[in-house]
């Protein structure tokens, strides 16, 4: 395997780089979630603003660098909010959090592995991601014509159905009910497009890949209407390796 590679530290001033570390002890200080509620995002795109490679997936198009900030993520979070599209482009099963990084879950109350949290118009989700450990949340509608399968394969307490549309607000008080506050989406476009919408993102952690692929790709966030208001959004880091640039960026909420 290689080795990880080094973090240059751009912003904030007065911090170098971070240098490999299987627990990651510095980078997760730099990323910690603030108390109380906190909705992340977690994005990567191309030069040319593409969210994903010719292949549809965003995992053409990431590397060593963005991986690196990618454990450290969902190591911190409680939940990882996805779309289905994503889900199944990206083929996710149950996260898996590295070894190293269980024990700093464990000494603030988490569980050793976040679960998902999927939200779907269909209900056409893998059974082998629906048996998998965690047990994912789901979130859809009355009609899915996949509603039979998702009711097959989960729980009770793990598929909710919401009329007219999931709401995003609403996903996000279940999964607070049941102490999932720490929020990490990983998309897809259209989910986020949905959650800025709902003005309910506190946070977009953006990757941009030194790399020019052109095609249809969409944006990193990708709905039907523009942001009104329009979301400002100021630095809170930024990272550098390899050309590739990692910035967190804190918004503005309405």
């Amino acid at each position: 395997m290689e080795p990880a590679p080094v973090l240059d530290v751009l912003l904030p001033a007065g911090r170098t780089a971070l240098g490999p570390d299987p627990a990651e002890r510095a980078l997760s200080e730099l990323y910690a979630y603030p108390d109380g509620r906190w909705v992340r995002a977690n994005m990567i795109t191309t030069l040319d603003g593409a969210a994903t490679g010719a292949d549809g997936r965003s995992g053409s198009i990431n590397g060593a660098a963005d991986h690196r900030v990618f454990d450290v993520l969902r190591g911190l979070a409680d939940v990882i909010l996805v779309g289905a599209g994503t889900a199944r482009a990206e083929r996710y099963r149950g996260p898996r959090t590295p070894p190293p990084l269980v024990p700093a879950r464990r000494a603030s109350g988490q569980a050793d592995h976040p679960p998902l949290a999927v939200v779907t118009g269909r209900g056409d989700l893998p059974a082998a991601l629906l048996d998998d450990e965690p047990r994912p949340w789901v979130f859809t509608v009355p009609e899915a014509p996949f509603l039979g399968h998702l009711r097959a394969h989960l729980p009770k307490d793990r598929l909710h159905l919401h009329e007219g549309g999931v709401d995003p607000r609403r996903v996000l008080d279940t999964l607070a009910g049941a102490g999932l506050v720490r929020v990490l989406c990983e998309g897809g476009p259209r989910l986020l497009a949905d959650l800025v919408a709902a003005d309910v993102l506190d946070e977009l952690c953006l990757t941009q890949t030194p790399a020019v692929v052109g095609g249809p790709a969409t944006r990193v966030v990708h709905g039907q209407r523009w942001a009104d208001p329009v979301r400002a959004a100021r630095p809170a880091h930024l990272l550098h390796a390899d050309g590739v640039l990692i910035g967190r960026w804190l918004l503005e909420r309405g």
